[in-house]
């Protein structure tokens, strides 16, 4: 079952993204963001067991554009496609609301590619997208590959 997440279920959401974080997948978060930012999360929750099994974020950036952000799924369930039905989740919320062009920063783009992604020069990305980068321990030299669905790309000074 695909579903908002809540603030009951941000300590679970803490620890699979920090499970993921230590093994090097996605960067870590602090749980005071992460309850800040409750109302971006949508989660799958195992239907026999009831428990999250994976979480992911849809943060608006602008009127056109929303960031991918702590894709997480825990091992076990990993390698079931458990990770394209969230993006999936994520792409048709951004959809509803009229945002045009998604991206994401991530070690794996290979998820992303095969839903339709395509790499692109994190440069183009708009500066206020780096305010998070900031409080992060590889910032300035920062590893990830960002990648964009949606309509061509095009610099957007407004954005």
């Amino acid at each position: 079952m695909i579903r908002k997440a809540n603030l009951g279920e941000i300590k679970t959401i803490h620890r699979i993204i920090n499970e993921q974080a230590q093994s090097g997948h996605i960067l870590p978060r602090a749980m005071s963001e992460l309850y800040s930012q409750v109302r971006d999360f949508t989660v799958i929750v195992d239907e026999d067991s009831g428990e999250i099994i994976a979480c992911g974020s849809l943060q608006i950036v602008w009127e056109d554009l929303a960031e991918i952000r702590s894709l997480a799924v825990r091992t076990s369930y990993q390698g079931q496609g458990t990770g394209s039905r969230l993006v999936e989740a994520l792409l048709e919320e951004s959809e509803r609301m009229g945002v045009r062009r998604v991206f994401v920063l991530t070690y794996r783009p290979e998820l992303f590619q095969r839903l339709g992604f395509s790499v692109m020069d994190k440069s183009l990305l708009p500066h206020k997208i780096w305010a998070d980068c900031i409080r992060c321990t590889k910032f300035p030299e920062c590893d990830e590959i960002a990648l964009v669905r949606g309509t061509q790309w095009a610099l957007n000074t407004t954005s």
